[in-house]
């Protein structure tokens, strides 16, 4: 930043050195040093503003990296963890397996014992429900067909 205010500055004075030097001719020097000062200040904070765009990448470049980093220290601290229930969840799966089918294999007889004597009983409420559906069925035609007779014709 300091180069670049030097550099800015040299140039300057080169090119009112350079315009002197050239003209022959008498100038008024006041609008000289103006436009050279205003010039001067316009560079000073294009440059400030520059620097300050830059700091604040900076500044969001390393809040990214930081997260970035403790992220990557959190996993490589967690996965021996994770590693260790996965292989403790496999054990137990297996050493579970084994009352699981055993569960089942007495389960078994009595789901099988269950569905013969419930299904008689289903069966039977299917033969008893059926002549009362129809007859439901009767009696809603029926009171459709004495509504519709109602009716005026249209």
């Amino acid at each position: 930043m300091k180069f670049s205010l030097v550099a800015a500055l040299v140039v300057v004075l080169a090119v009112a050195h350079g315009s002197e030097a050239v003209s022959l001719v008498k100038r008024d020097i006041q609008s000289d040093v103006d436009r050279i000062t205003k010039l001067i200040n316009d560079m000073s904070a294009s440059i400030t503003t520059a620097t300050q765009d830059m700091v604040e990448k900076v500044k969001a470049l390393e809040v990214t990296n930081t997260a970035q980093t403790y992220m990557e220290d959190s996993r490589a601290k967690i996965q021996p963890l994770v590693d260790k229930v996965q292989a403790e969840a496999a054990k137990l799966q297996e050493q579970v397996k084994p009352f699981i089918a055993n569960i089942e294999d007495q389960i078994k007889p009595l789901t099988e014992n269950l569905n013969a004597q419930v299904k008689p009983l289903t069966d039977n409420f299917h033969t008893q429900v059926k002549p009362l559906t129809d007859m439901m069925e009767k009696f809603f035609q029926q009171v459709m067909d004495q509504t519709k007779a109602l009716l005026p014709p249209q």
